[in-house]
């Protein structure tokens, strides 16, 4: 652990937001002195209880990926799982399911996927990625200190700890930005920096930097994005999404709606569109569309209606405690055929996440969905 601090007189530390430090105004902290300044930061309650300061010599195996000043290792008991489902399916277009779970990181985590191809004939326009990372980096903090001086404080803190990626990205006009989401969505996060001290910024930002590159590289396409990153360091869920993808949060046994619909049925939307000139259409026996085209109205990528539609996540910012029982993500397939008590009903009914989302993929196929479905279940255990 090592820090860097400019100072002036000022009460307890709290970080406040991310942000760096100009090289001029440092001097080395060690010791006690910095752990007794973040150990409420360190120590943030999770599921109840204190958790344990991060052993900063974890070891894992697998690619040391040098990314800047953030290092990347794939935990070596649970190879990344990002699903290209449209490689996979068979002719009879059957479900492909599986899971993975933590270990030693606190909250636990364990999770179920599941996706199952649309019309016959048509390829594969859901991708999902689901993997736990050791992230070992840098991370800058200010805090504005109150008292008699005022002042600033300004440090960097050497931290590790894992961090678990979920997320379903469904396509439209093609899967080359859904394959480009799956790729680096997750990596541009993470070189944001401020996965600790702000992840829910740093989700965002990393959205719209993704959304520039995409831009510049791919024509046509684009997709919706329903994103969760489980932060071991202060217990925090970052969920984020963009378009009708959903994710939904059982806390007290009961349906918490965690992401935002971005369509033109909603005003603060339609409003948004017609701001940016563009405009909301409904062709007979269709739904609203902006400019007639798309029933979104955020996405990542559509390069020709860029003007009129934004890649600006929503994101919410959540500490995990003994409330919050498991989240459920799902694409516009899924929720289109049940409402959000529903979906958490089913899943409460068995302990195993990979069963709880074949059978929300399999009940929505039997209600008659032609599209693409995709869940990814995650369930939160205490160690």
């Amino acid at each position: 652990m090592s820090a860097e601090v400019g100072f002036a007189r000022c009460g307890p530390i709290s970080v406040v937001e991310r942000r760096r430090p100009s090289s001029d105004a440092s001097m080395d902290l060690q010791g006690k002195e910095l752990e007794d300044a973040f150990d409420d930061f360190l120590q943030t309650p999770i599921l109840g209880r204190k958790k344990k300061k991060p052993e900063l010599d974890i070891e894992a195996g697998g690619e040391d990926l040098e990314q800047g000043k953030i290092r990347v290792n794939v935990e070596p008991h649970q190879a990344a799982s990002r699903g290209d489902a449209s490689a996979k399916m068979g002719p009879s277009g059957e479900a492909i399911c599986g899971g993975g779970q933590s270990q030693s990181m606190q909250p636990q985590v364990v999770w179920g996927f599941c996706l199952l191809r649309g019309l016959p004939g048509r390829p594969m326009g859901d991708l999902h990625v689901a993997e736990i990372r050791i992230i070992h980096g840098k991370e800058f903090f200010i805090q504005s200190c109150g008292g008699y001086f005022g002042g600033s404080l300004f440090l960097s803190l050497e931290l590790d700890g894992k961090v678990a990626f979920f997320g379903i990205f469904d396509s439209h006009n093609g899967d080359a930005v859904a394959k480009q989401l799956q790729k680096n969505l997750f990596n541009n996060i993470v070189n944001e920096g401020g996965v600790w001290s702000d992840p829910a910024g740093a989700t965002r930002d990393a959205y719209l930097l993704t959304d520039r590159h995409i831009l510049d590289s791919t024509e046509k396409g684009g997709s919706t994005a329903v994103t969760a990153m489980v932060c071991e360091l202060g217990g925090r869920l970052i969920v984020a999404n963009l378009g009708d993808s959903r994710a939904v949060l059982c806390k007290n046994g009961k349906a918490e709606l965690v992401s935002v619909k971005h369509d033109p049925t909603r005003p603060v939307e339609k409003a948004n569109i017609e701001t940016r000139g563009g405009h909301v259409t409904r062709f007979p026996g269709d739904q609203l569309r902006v400019d007639g085209k798309l029933a979104v109205t955020r996405a990542f990528g559509d390069k020709e209606m860029k003007e009129h539609i934004s890649a600006r996540p929503d994101v919410a910012d959540i500490v995990i405690d003994l409330s919050c029982h498991f989240l459920v993500l799902g694409s516009n397939g899924l929720f289109s055929m049940f409402d959000d008590q529903e979906v958490v009903d089913s899943v409460k009914e068995t302990d195993d996440p990979v069963k709880a989302a074949r059978q929300l993929v399999e009940e929505a196929r039997r209600r008659l969905c032609e599209d693409d479905i995709s869940c990814i279940v995650v369930k939160f255990q205490e160690v």
